[in-house]
């Protein structure tokens, strides 16, 4: 089969490889219909996140059609439409069996890696590196889904592709980006990054009782776009201090929450860009924590801090200090897929959010490297792009 393959940094290529088979009872065989770029991949690219090897595929953020299922898989069968979450778990684990599926204790067949980096080993992820489990991701025509049972949900009837690729990754994420806040009626939310999670962190907020959401970029379009569909206040870092726009905007209490959605290649101005870019190009950091020490700086004593945005190692200069003094509670985790795309479909076919606005761009497969970098350049106005194989 045909898959979009990196081969070392900023190299991806279209290769042939074989065809993914059932390896385990619980497994299924899904041709991909859609897969999405995903921020998150752009630290693979950009050599960010150890453990890659050359002929990876990448993509986690997808949906398909049920091809082939194992002998365990009883409530799946050929032919079924389904979205796919781009974490892999057990559900049978005590961390499934309490929603917290990115903490699987068995989805991820190399644990001694993120054991030794965290302590614990975390759960698999689609197309992220062996050290979250070295498996294949969705930038193909067929993928093999493990614990298909648990992590695949059929799709509504009716609704477009367009509005359902993104209830994979984008949407479940800023989704519990916003749930991890805790948002009481009326809270005012300041949301950093205004990309595919940014946006639907912006819309998930207001679903849980936000009264203003504020969002922070430095792209035109993608300010444009949380203004007139995610009803958001929009503050561009590039021309205002964001610290004193945002007690400017609420009255100097600052937000009540406030979200990273962007993680560790953020982009600020000024010296502190200079400085955190030499540090992780010197591998003396391994992310740049602009958003995260703003976001400290910026919410409102007692409030909260939730990040979603991916961080891998080690951070300097964080203000801990200041999260300590200000008494802040923090929220953190890779999402917790199988928790949330079951409401999220529903939302969806409930017309409250339509994620379809995402997508920009729906190319080809074979045109997969050139969509990465007009991804990752931000170019044409590119929000996500989409493959169809």
């Amino acid at each position: 089969m045909k898959a979009l393959c990196w081969n070392g940094v900023n190299d991806l290529r279209v290769e042939r490889v074989p065809d993914p088979s059932i390896l385990n009872p619980q497994d299924a065989i899904v041709r991909v219909i859609m897969s999405s770029v995903c921020g998150s991949d752009l630290h693979l690219l950009d050599g960010y996140v150890p453990s890659m090897k050359a002929g990876d595929i990448i993509g986690h953020e997808f949906i398909g059609e049920v091809v082939e299922v194992g002998a365990g898989v009883k409530k799946l069968k050929k032919g079924d439409r389904v979205v796919v979450g781009s974490i892999i778990g057990c559900g049978g684990c005590e961390f499934c069996q309490t929603d917290q599926w990115s903490l699987c204790d068995n989805s991820n067949p190399n644990p001694e890696i993120t054991e030794k980096a965290y302590g614990y080993p975390t759960a698999g992820i689609f197309g992220y590196s062996h050290a979250f489990g070295g498996y294949a991701g969705s930038h193909a025509e067929l993928v093999r889904v493990p614990f298909a049972e648990t992590g695949s949900f059929k799709l509504p009837e009716g609704l477009p592709d367009e509005s359902l690729v993104f209830v994979s990754d984008a949407f479940p994420t800023g989704f519990m980006a916003a749930d991890m806040c805790g948002i009481a009626p009326g809270d005012t939310v300041a949301v950093w990054g205004a990309g595919g999670v940014g946006q639907m962190a912006i819309q998930s907020a207001y679903l849980l009782g936000a009264g203003r959401v504020i969002a922070i970029d430095r792209f035109k379009d993608r300010l444009e776009k949380a203004k007139t569909h995610g009803k958001a206040e929009v503050l561009n870092y590039e021309e205002v201090d964001v610290l004193e726009a945002l007690k400017e905007m609420t009255g100097g209490r600052g937000p009540d929450r406030c979200i990273d959605a962007v993680g560790m290649e953020a982009h600020t101005t000024g010296i502190e860009q200079y400085y955190d870019k030499a540090k992780q190009t010197l591998r003396m950091q391994t992310g740049r924590p602009a958003v995260l020490r703003q976001a400290i700086m910026a919410c409102r004593k007692g409030g909260t801090v939730s990040i979603v945005g991916v961080y891998g190692g080690l951070l300097d200069k964080f203000p801990m200090g200041a999260a300590m003094n200000k008494a802040l509670t923090f929220r953190m985790g890779q999402m917790f897929a199988q928790k949330y795309i079951p409401q999220l479909l529903e939302v969806v076919a409930e017309g409250r959010v339509d994620p379809s606005y995402l997508l920009t761009h729906k190319w080809t497969l074979d045109q997969g490297p050139e969509g990465y970098k007009m991804f990752k350049e931000k170019t044409d106005n590119c929000m996500r792009v989409v493959f169809t194989p």
